[in-house]
């Protein structure tokens, strides 16, 4: 199992610890970095930052959100930066959901997730081979664009810079079992935003493909007091499943109810909308919280560290706040 850093998107500005914990995971042995988008910073500007000042670590974004941007056009940002990078990225895509692509982008959720998440990897994967100009018919992406609003004088394109690798990973973050299925079908890897090593067959996922890479997130932490330790992890719940999402409509809640916490969920949601944000954080529970985690006192993170080497995860990206516990992992995933 490889060991990946997380770091996320920014919140109120850059954070300036990241770029020294990238270089610090590099130096560990880290086998990639990795950075996320949600309304504020942008996944691949981060990441071109830190391509720039690092040499051999693999660059990720978990995830680049599909409603950002059209698909021609996150393929052009991963090629430019495999090539700036001299061949180091990966592009991991992720759908958001209903809140986020109406809310902040402005445009419809499609009515069908699936159909709209093949579609754009599709198109994405016929810009890295550049063996013809895209084209595609399809129901939400089109190419050339062949709306009753259009001009009709479109044409296909293929890129005018040759990729650097026709194979660049792609990967995709999802949640729910059809999607995670068709994930394994189109895609190279699949990022998980829960995954707890107890509850393997939550997703239902069997005979992955060969090379398939399985990469969870975790947030991970060296502390004594280990509830103390929690309070991050379930601050970030807390704000996914009560904040990232309608109440009738949230990805992240659902998961959580699969993973057998359903009250415990609507709960979370029902405080978060009501504006009693400290409450529905503290309404998390400490043991869904601690499995989907590393934290603790070295032996803890040993021990528990050893479920997650026993699955099917390929890459273990952590969130980890400091080089020391960066340095910990790096010790015991020899």
């Amino acid at each position: 199992m490889r060991l990946g850093l997380a770091l996320g998107y920014w919140g109120r500005g850059p954070d300036p610890a990241h770029l020294d914990l990238a270089r610090e995971a590099e130096r560990l042995g880290y086998a990639s970095v990795w950075t996320a988008e949600a309304w504020g910073s942008d996944a691949f500007t981060a990441l071109t930052w830190i391509a720039a000042h690092t040499r051999r670590i693999r660059l990720g974004t978990a995830v680049a959100q599909m409603a950002a941007r059209t698909p021609t056009a996150t393929a052009m940002h991963a090629l430019t930066l495999d090539h700036l990078s001299g061949g180091r990225m990966m592009l991991g895509l992720g759908l958001s959901g209903p809140q986020v692509v109406e809310g902040w982008y402005g445009r419809p959720f499609p009515a069908s997730p699936l159909t709209a998440t093949r579609e754009y990897v599709d198109v994405v994967r016929q810009v890295l081979r550049r063996r013809a100009p895209v084209t595609l018919d399809g129901r939400f992406h089109s190419h050339p664009y062949a709306g009753e609003d259009g001009t009709g004088l479109g044409r296909p394109l293929k890129p005018i810079t040759h990729p650097l690798r026709a194979d660049l990973p792609v990967l995709l973050g999802a949640e729910g079992p059809r999607n995670v299925a068709q994930t394994l079908r189109i895609a190279d890897g699949w990022l998980p935003l829960y995954w707890s090593p107890l509850r393997p067959d939550v997703y239902g996922v069997k005979d992955l493909p060969a090379g398939f890479m399985v990469a969870p997130m975790a947030r991970a932490r060296l502390c004594d007091d280990v509830a103390e330790g929690l309070l991050p992890v379930k601050a970030m719940l807390g704000f996914y499943i009560g904040g990232m999402g309608h109440s009738t409509r949230n990805f992240h809640a659902g998961l959580m109810a699969r993973m057998g916490y359903a009250a415990e969920a609507r709960r979370v949601q029902e405080l978060f909308a009501q504006g009693r944000r400290d409450e529905a954080v503290l309404a998390v529970p400490d043991a869904f919280a601690d499995e989907i985690s590393l934290v603790g006192p070295r032996g803890r993170i040993a021990e528990r560290l050893a479920l997650w080497r026993e699955g099917p995860v390929t890459d273990l990206l952590v969130t980890a706040p400091d080089p020391a516990t960066l340095r910990v992992l790096a010790e015991l995933n020899t």
